[in-house]
């Protein structure tokens, strides 16, 4: 019995002495982490950030770039398993980039997951973004092509001095951004889009129409407004315009709801119903003077001036 506690004794000490204390990165490459949302999407890169200067307050101006620091190609960095390793990205573990949903970067399908971020430097030619299944190595140096997820060839750019690598998003756009890594001198870039980014907004709109935002009515014709505005899922926004007026969901027929319905109506070629549910909308009494006169201003640039000027005319009338 005694035996039996000295070894268990041993190996909590082993294990104690295992865990690392906290402290300055190495390098004092401090770590880092920027997300960007592309609509319902998240993409988030996490990375050490080594300086221009280095950890001894050398000075590497022009010499970043195609050296040791940041190395041209695939090479044998003289540690580790991989005999063709890409440039890190970054400083210390694997810079890593993670998408929420499913993503096109440079036009190239790229599943939903984290990924090992790598660059392949070149001094002529195109660089290569390099995405790999292998996310939690130290730098490059266990690097396998066996791994890659993906590879995408971009063109490099000069850019203002900067003296820490840094990454960021710019050009965004409700269904697309641009990643960035900006040091020294240079900037490389990768578009990233979410070719499907009304189709995600749809689902989550349909997962939220069954939890507690169900219980507002107005939610449904927030979601039918939507699938018009998108010209998508006329058919399923008719029943949310309609659920939007069910008393048993708390709905109401009101201005709002039969013009979400008419909206619906007019996207599915159906003009003449949706006249007839709108001359039913500005005649109801809580109807208002603006609210009445803007879908005579919707009439007008949908070029139905007859009936826009009837509108008019019947808000004059009857608000003197």
């Amino acid at each position: 019995m005694k035996t039996l506690f000295s070894i268990l004794a041993i190996l909590c000490i082993g294990a104690l002495q295992a865990q690392p204390l906290s402290g300055p990165p190495n390098g004092d490459n401090q770590h880092a982490r920027t997300s960007q949302w592309i609509g319902p999407v998240e993409v988030t890169i996490d990375y050490h950030s080594p300086d221009v200067h280095g950890p001894n307050g050398e000075d590497r101006t022009g010499k970043i770039w195609g050296t040791p620091v940041a190395h041209n190609g695939y090479i044998n960095q003289g540690f580790g398993t991989s005999k063709a390793a890409p440039w890190r990205a970054g400083a210390n573990e694997n810079t890593t980039i993670s998408f929420s949903n499913d993503v096109r970067v440079e036009g190239k399908d790229l599943k939903a997951g984290t990924y090992g971020l790598f660059l392949a430097v070149s001094s002529s030619g195109p660089w290569t973004w390099v995405f790999s299944k292998n996310s939690t190595s130290w730098g490059s140096y266990f690097y396998d092509m066996k791994d890659d997820a993906l590879r995408v060839d971009v063109s490099p750019s000069d850019s203002p001095y900067s003296e820490y690598l840094t990454y960021g998003f710019d050009e965004r756009k409700p269904s697309s951004a641009v990643a960035y890594l900006q040091w020294e001198n240079k900037r490389v870039a990768m578009k990233i889009e979410v070719p499907n980014v009304n189709e995600l907004y749809l689902t989550k709109i349909r997962q939220e129409l069954q939890n507690f935002n169900g219980f507002d009515s107005r939610n449904f014709a927030n979601a039918a407004q939507f699938c018009v505005q998108n010209k998508m899922n006329l058919e399923e926004a008719l029943t949310w315009a309609d659920a939007a007026m069910n008393p048993n969901l708390g709905g109401t027929e009101d201005f709002f709801t039969l013009q979400t319905k008419s909206m619906v109506l007019n996207a599915q070629g159906k003009g003449p119903e949706a006249n007839v549910i709108m001359d039913k909308a500005i005649k109801l009494p809580s109807a208002t003077v603006p609210a009445i006169h803007q879908y005579g201003r919707s009439l007008l640039l949908a070029g139905q001036k007859e009936k826009a000027l009837e509108v008019f005319q019947y808000n004059a009338k009857t608000h003197p």
